[in-house]
């Protein structure tokens, strides 16, 4: 039994069916947790059984070969390899390890030749070969099911249901992760991943069957365990700064307790990096639902600036031997 909302979203996918009712759903899970499963989505369960597939792959690499693919190779775009307890979250070291991807972007694209961080080519080893097209095609498939989740939230909040993609991505930064989590006994200090928000509009996580994913409610932390062929949604800062809290970023945390290594898929739909991210003039009927206070004391409602400083100023924080590759 799951205790987020579990909403189709086929109408919002499709185009057919009463999207506004669909809206008003995703609307009430957005004012209370912030997270919530949808199914229906159109995905096709074969591309992600491919993916997950060469995700083992991946991570069987000798280290070797993970080594020649480490982040530090691929300066400012930051993609490839981090290892395990590479990367840190409230100022922890993660259990977890895992590999960065984007959109991919070739030497000539304009934003690469500007140096822009966060944006460039992947890393793609060759002793997996089915992994390129595997993560592509998922990036795609994802980027289309996140626009039209928020052609959704544009209904509910009383907005043209193409207001983000006309203001703030129609050049979405797109990120993705491949993560593992080795199984840890239930007792073992230290998380897979410590409390945190994501930090742009909204994540999709596809998780494999282990568990272990908690959310921060009102009432304390509550399991989202996996639930079969669907994609946990949960939003971010900028979501919660563009509705002025109306809509919450909610904390969550990993710890695998499972028999075996936990992998986990979360993709991260981001305004355009030189998108200024401001509170909307809201007109609509319905209270947010009550605040969780955050771990570190932030508010989303004091971030000013582009979206690109923001993310500078929280990644510099996960990966401080890099940051100086963000500029």
């Amino acid at each position: 039994m799951v205790a987020q909302p579990v909403i189709d979203i086929g109408p919002l996918v499709g185009g057919d069916g009463p999207a506004q009712a669909v809206a008003e759903e995703i609307d009430r899970a957005c004012r209370s947790t912030g997270f919530f499963y949808v199914v229906g989505h159109g995905v096709d369960r074969a591309d992600t059984e491919r993916l997950e597939r060469a995700a083992r792959s991946l991570f069987a690499l000798p280290e070797a070969v993970k080594e020649a693919m480490a982040m530090r190779h691929a300066g400012a775009a930051w993609r490839g390899w981090f290892p395990l307890h590479g990367e840190l979250t409230s100022g922890s070291p993660d259990d977890k390890e895992g590999w960065y991807f984007g959109a991919e972007l070739g030497p000539d694209d304009p934003r690469v030749r500007r140096g822009v961080p966060l944006h460039g080519a992947n890393l793609f080893p060759a002793e997996v070969p089915e992994l390129r097209d595997a993560v592509l095609g998922h990036l795609a498939s994802m980027t289309a099911l996140g626009q039209a989740l928020l052609g959704g939230m544009a209904l509910a909040l009383g907005l043209q249901r193409t207001w983000f993609v006309e203001h703030l991505t129609a050049d979405p930064l797109v990120l993705f992760r491949i993560f593992r989590y080795p199984p840890r006994p239930a007792a073992t200090d230290g998380w897979g991943v410590a409390e945190h928000t994501d930090y742009g509009l909204l994540t999709l996580l596809l998780q494999d069957d282990s568990g272990g994913l908690e959310v921060r409610t009102p009432t304390g932390w509550v399991a989202a365990p996996p639930v079969p062929d669907s994609f946990v949604c949960n939003l971010g800062d900028m979501l919660e700064r563009l509705t002025g809290g109306r809509y919450r970023s909610t904390p969550h945390r990993v710890r695998n307790t499972g028999g075996h290594d936990r992998l986990s898929f979360p993709f991260f739909l981001d305004p355009g990096w030189d998108t200024d991210v401001v509170p909307l003039p809201l007109d609509v009927t319905g209270p947010a639902g009550p605040r969780v206070a955050r771990w570190d004391g932030s508010d989303p409602a004091s971030i000013t600036g582009t979206y690109g400083d923001y993310l500078t100023s929280r990644l510099g924080k996960v990966f401080p031997g890099l940051a100086g590759e963000l500029g």
